[in-house]
């Protein structure tokens, strides 16, 4: 690999961070906001896509911002394993743009300028994650994700988003402090005598770790490990993950499919790779040790998913048994396995925004969150079930979609490294990824609101109902005070979304800290021409075509390019770049594809 002095790597974070200033002057000016928020999505992509081609050819892109004296540097690198995570994150920003216009204007959101301003400075410090030279770097960006992405969390302002912001922040923020103190063990380790530590990532891993004492450096790799691994939803650090489904569904992508859980696999994916490497984890013993609770979460997270009766809670628990995957692959040390578990990154993404995207279509046409309402909606939204139908495969490892590649790959890496008893847990998540997946798929073509089968793995109390709903909703049939009870009519819902204009406060003078009722409640939010609330009319699901009536195209369209992105990587992974950048990775990393 050579180095290439270059400002492309600082200029792809500061394009978004730039723009979150310019997002909020344009308040008043909804159209403009949207626009300025597209364009600077595309700009972020058309540079992170520029380093593709040379990181390919083996350059690294490196902008030294500061030299801190004694080994620290504050700098960002674009190598192979930060442009699969830099790529993905500023492709899958300018879907979920488009998305996210549809999706608020679909429910006259409030504080819409807050919301794409704290999504930009979200994908702007999930990029310097992406593009951290070292562990330093890495530290400040992840920490910056932590606090752009809480208003986003907490979007809805209710009791029960606050909750589920301040679980967020108290289990991430921790997961940072453990992450500081294993990066401050790592420099101790790699220095000595009047020779400076370092934490600059080397492929194969830094070589003065090598020679350190082991239960130190396995203190650092636990640290580490257990720092990123509570965004990546390692068990039993997991719980925050469900409950953050409070947030618009938007949100819930970004969280799922493409920012935070991503950081914290990308961290251990970093830590696995280039400060450890695979010889000296080997050496330590604690890959098995990883890799167990890796198997662990992904089955049991899968279980759990079956008891789900809220589609965005079985997606949440969904994503932490992926995720899983993509750490079980970097566990098991060897080159397949590696590939897999790097190449389910962008494959998760592509399944997981999908499947995401399609319930919040489902939320802002329907207003229906739960499973058992679903029986017969095939008829009412065709596309988007279609959609779904394909994501779902992939999730389960079906051929032709990008979920299948990916596991391909694992499951022939665990049977190479003789581990084959992991490559049972992969096999049988699959089957529990079936069971969760299909009835949803089965009753929305092959079922009517009249006549369905009761579920029982859903039907009962704790599949979920009396859960934290998604999108804030609580399942009444009324708007929400703040307070969470329902108290209004729906003649003052009405009255107040007339004051919703361009999706913001109106009045600058007013109480922000309050939220209008009329905002609270997504599920219960009531509409002039519709008192639907979840599940199917009184007479049943509207049959529409296959034309794209369901919806608007501002969710429609990027629906279907989740979904053929996933079908692309799943019939021709290479020509998908994706996986070139996964070889390029593995291949670059010293012994291990032999």
């Amino acid at each position: 690999m050579t180095d290439v002095a270059s400002l492309r790597p600082l200029a792809a974070v500061l394009v978004s961070a730039l723009a979150i200033p310019v997002i909020l002057s344009l308040k008043s000016r909804p159209n403009v906001r949207e626009g300025v928020t597209l364009l600077v999505a595309g700009s972020k992509l058309a540079i992170v896509a520029s380093m593709v081609p040379g990181v390919l050819s083996g350059a690294v892109y490196v902008t030294e911002v500061v030299d801190l004296g004694n080994g620290l540097v504050f700098a960002l690198r674009a190598d192979a394993l930060g442009i699969l995570f830099g790529l993905l994150a500023s492709l899958l920003w300018v879907v979920t743009s488009f998305y996210s216009i549809g999706y608020m204007r679909g429910l006259s959101e409030h504080a819409q300028t807050r919301y794409f301003a704290s999504f930009a400075a979200s994908v702007a410090t999930a990029i310097g994650v992406a593009f951290g030279a070292n562990l330093l770097t890495l530290f400040v960006f992840y920490e910056l994700l932590t606090v752009s992405t809480y208003p986003l969390v907490t979007h809805d302002e209710t009791d029960e988003a606050r909750a589920a912001g301040r679980k967020y922040l108290t289990y991430t923020f921790g997961g940072g402090v453990a992450v500081l103190g294993g990066t401050l063990l790592v420099y101790f380790l790699t220095g000595s005598g009047a020779m400076a530590g370092t934490t600059a990532f080397t492929p194969g891993g830094i070589e003065a770790l090598a020679t350190a004492d082991p239960t130190l450096a396995k203190a650092a790799f636990a640290l580490l490990v257990a720092g990123f691994g509570v965004k990546a939803a390692l068990m039993p650090a997991h719980s925050w993950l469900p409950d953050a489904m409070v947030a618009p569904t938007p949100v819930s992508g970004l969280l799922h499919a493409v920012a935070v859980v991503k950081s914290g696999v990308f961290g251990i994916a970093r830590v696995v790779l280039d400060v450890f490497g695979t010889d000296l984890m080997a050496d330590l013993g604690v890959a098995v040790p990883l890799a167990a609770v890796a198997a662990f979460t992904l089955l049991a997270s899968s279980i759990i998913a079956l008891r789900q009766d809220n589609l965005k809670r079985r997606l949440a628990y969904s994503t932490i048994s992926q995720l899983s995957y993509i750490v079980l692959g970097l566990a098991l040390l060897e080159g397949n396995a590696l590939i897999g578990g790097l190449l389910h990154i962008p494959a998760h993404a592509f399944m997981k925004l999908t499947l995401f995207f399609c319930a919040g279509a489902i939320h802002v046409e329907t207003h229906t969150d739960d499973i058992s309402d679903m029986a017969g909606i095939g008829t009412r939204m065709p596309l988007t079930m279609a959609a779904f139908a394909v994501a779902a495969a992939g999730m389960a490892g079906i051929p032709l979609v990008a979920g299948f590649v990916s596991k391909w790959y694992l499951v022939i890496g665990a049977l190479e490294g003789g581990q084959s008893i992991f490559a049972a847990a992969l096999l049988v998540s699959g089957v529990l990824n079936i069971a969760y997946f299909w009835p949803i798929v089965y009753q929305a073509y092959f079922e009517t609101p009249e006549h369905h089968d009761e579920k029982p793995l859903v039907s009962a109390v704790l599949g979920g109902s009396e859960a934290i709903r998604s999108d804030g909703g609580e399942g009444t049939d009324s708007p929400r005070s703040p307070s969470g009870s329902p108290d209004l009519t729906q003649e003052e819902s009405v009255d107040d979304a007339e004051h919703l204009g361009d999706g913001d406060e109106p009045d600058s003078e007013a109480d922000e800290s309050v939220p209008d009722p009329a905002h609270v409640d997504h599920l219960g939010k009531r509409h002039e021409d519709e008192e639907h609330h979840g599940g199917p009319p009184e007479r049943g699901w509207e049959r529409r075509g296959w034309q794209g009536q369901e919806s608007t195209w501002f969710m429609l369209g990027p629906i279907l390019t989740a979904a053929t992105l996933s079908l692309a990587l799943g019939i021709a992974p290479r020509l998908a770049v994706f996986l070139r950048i996964v070889e390029t990775i593995v291949g670059g990393l010293p012994g291990v594809m032999g």
